[in-house]
């Protein structure tokens, strides 16, 4: 392997508080990127919105050009005492990423009708409902289990002519999905504008026209319009978030209307239920793993 051919990585092990000093140290040494994972086995609960927490020992690695001679750098003390430094680079192959994430995603079948395709291969029932989706939109392709538990649910259920509001839409997979399957209107939200846009390409990409697809922000004025009509709403986020929004999505439902929550595990369903009760009588209606999907209508 050539020094040419191949990247190279310094790896450190650092305290928290020292991450942000260390990491701006490295970019200015010519880093192209720098990767931070926990190097204690330290679960991290559920963040709350806007945090970005870190664990207490963190391991940084950072990744370099294959012909960059780095004995300089390893000379250098970092700018804070860190806990471990290396001795050496370690040697990275380069790789085609595109190619390695084409050959781990493969057709999906959600249910009966719906299928979850890569765009490069040939959907396995050209008679299905086919959603294509392409690599670099991380957002949600369907192969977490919340993201198939709800694809699932929906395919079983929708009817033609309803109305649905996706709520913390990602890649848009599932909002395209219910108008894929007949939905008569859906308005896909998230306060991550690189979501609306993901949505907007694959809704474009599965021919989803404007008038029956939308994705916007949590502040846009639709959403005022949209109170009291959707016959479903879904939200595949996290239980915080869910607990936290049950006034807002109850809200967006209309009389009967279905609600569909995923992003939670088992042991905080009893809490994610009772944010929603009474207006929505809540029920487990899928597991995989850990994973848990709440189905309810709401009362009145």
């Amino acid at each position: 392997m050539s020094a040419t051919s191949a990247w190279q990585e310094l790896c450190y092990t650092a305290n928290k508080d020292q991450i942000d000093a260390l990491e701006d140290w490295l970019f200015a040494a010519g880093a192209v990127s720098v990767t931070l994972e926990d190097d204690a086995d330290q679960p991290l609960l559920e963040p709350g919105p806007g945090e970005t927490p870190l664990w207490d020992a963190v391991r940084l690695t950072a990744l370099f050009p294959g012909d960059m001679d780095l004995q300089p750098l390893l000379d250098m003390t970092p700018p804070l005492p860190v806990l471990e430094t290396p001795r050496e680079p370690v040697r990275v192959m380069d790789q085609e990423w595109t190619r390695v994430w084409e050959e781990q995603f493969h057709p999906m079948k959600m249910g009966t009708r719906l299928w979850i395709c890569p765009s490069w291969t040939p959907p396995p029932d050209p008679d299905a409902i086919n959603i294509l989706l392409d690599p670099g939109l991380a957002f949600g392709t369907g192969t977490h289990p919340t993201t198939a538990m709800c694809l699932r649910a929906i395919d079983a259920g929708l009817s033609e002519g309803q109305r649905v509001i996706d709520y913390g839409c990602g890649s848009g997979i599932l909002g395209i999905a219910a108008a894929r399957l007949g939905a008569a209107t859906v308005l896909a939200v998230d306060n991550d504008p690189q979501a609306i846009t993901a949505s907007c390409d694959n809704a474009a990409r599965n021919q989803v026209d404007d008038a029956t697809f939308s994705a916007v922000l949590p502040d846009d004025a639709s959403l005022h319009g949209a109170l009291a009509s959707a016959d479903w709403v879904l939200a595949n986020i996290l239980a915080g978030p869910l607990i936290e929004l049950a006034p807002h999505l109850i809200s967006l439902m209309a009389p009967g209307g279905r609600l569909l929550l995923a992003g939670l595990l088992s042991d905080q369903v009893e809490e994610v239920v009772a944010a929603y009760a009474p207006a929505v009588n809540l029920r487990v209606v899928d597991q995989v793993e850990d994973w848990v999907l709440l189905a309810g209508q709401r009362t009145g």
